[in-house]
């Protein structure tokens, strides 16, 4: 866990202050770079204070089996986890040089969804990866406005994208995606460009993880018939702890932080981490948005139908890794997600 945080203060500790200062955020260009970016992308964003109807919305969806089973959104699990790139790059710093990662999740009947990622070391501070991520809704009828079926169309989106991260400090890392996002029904066509951004503050003494997320910055370059409709922006924070030596580990992210349309309790997922082994866990989640979105009615007290609560388990060996959660995504039915990363 985390070997490329631990190098860093390896190195740290073989060289003087003066040294030490060459590595500092405000000397690397790299880390400057990072800075500007993530704070200029991140005020621009405060002209959207009111979320509308958004397309991509695949991109809401967890990767990482261990953010699924956590409550479906999280940013602040630092792990040897491949899959951590879909949810906040700035964590690629502490997972393993050249590791390939597959993914698949069961959805809705008759559509499926799959992703890959690739995660590269450069020197002891820099981490870059490749995304690639895949839905497919199935085939569908083709009908008139008379109901005269002419045949059957597929629809499906694809997002692919590339990432860099950088630790500014032995605690701080900043880390960025760029995506292109294509989506296809039937004949017709739209592309869009995006970027997430990601900061996370790491101390290990402590067990503590602190995270800050833009996702889905940027919009539509092609539209369906000229309309064009925004991605799904959603600021994040979230917060991961450990409780000293007990074999426990809590987890808090807000999302959508730049919609305030609804209650507050609908912003959080909470979830915790039972550390069996060092090579072992389980975990549970609940997400309050997800169980309010699947009730029928808000107004008569109904079921949400177990969504909302999640499940998972995952295996963390030397060079293989592998995670499977439970949780529910559609009113039509529940899904399991499946990951499995190996480390060339």
């Amino acid at each position: 866990m985390l070997s490329r945080y631990r190098k860093i203060e390896e190195d740290s500790r073989l060289t003087t202050t003066e040294d030490r200062g060459q590595y500092s955020a405000s000397h690397h260009p790299a880390a400057k770079l990072l800075s500007f970016i993530f704070l200029y992308l991140l005020l621009s964003t405060s002209i959207y204070s009111q979320e509308s109807e958004t397309a991509y919305n695949f991109l809401r969806l967890p990767v990482s089996a261990h953010v699924a089973a956590l409550g479906g959104e999280n940013i602040t699990i630092v792990d040897d986890d491949a899959t951590v790139i879909f949810h906040n790059p700035a964590l690629i710093n502490g997972v393993s040089d050249r590791t390939i990662n597959l993914n698949y999740m069961t959805y809705m009947e008759g559509a499926k969804t799959a992703s890959a990622a690739y995660v590269k070391g450069i020197g002891d501070r820099g981490t870059w990866g490749v995304t690639g991520q895949y839905m497919d809704y199935g085939t569908m009828k083709e009908t008139t406005a008379e109901n005269i079926e002419l045949g059957t169309f597929s629809a499906r989106d694809i997002a692919i994208g590339g990432s860099f991260a950088y630790a500014l400090t032995n605690t701080l890392s900043g880390g960025i995606t760029a995506k292109v996002i294509s989506s296809h029904i039937a004949g017709y066509s739209s592309l869009a460009v995006g970027v997430d951004l990601g900061l996370n503050y790491f101390d290990e003494e402590r067990d503590l993880s602190l995270s800050a997320v833009a996702k889905n910055l940027g919009g539509q370059v092609k539209a369906y018939d000229d309309t064009f409709e925004r991605i799904p922006l959603d600021l994040q924070v979230g917060i991961t702890k450990g409780l000293g030596n007990a074999p426990l580990r809590f987890s808090l992210t807000m999302s959508r932080l730049n919609n305030w349309n609804e209650a507050f309790g609908r912003h959080l997922a909470v979830g915790a981490d039972i550390l069996l082994s060092q090579q072992i866990y389980v975990a549970i989640g609940y997400n309050f948005r997800r169980a309010s979105q699947m009730k029928i009615s808000e107004s008569d007290g109904s079921s949400s139908h177990g969504a909302g609560l999640s499940l998972g388990a995952g295996l963390s060996l030397e060079r293989f890794k592998l995670h499977v959660a439970y949780g529910k995504y559609h009113v039509s039915a529940s899904s399991l997600l499946f990951n499995i990363s190996y480390t060339l």
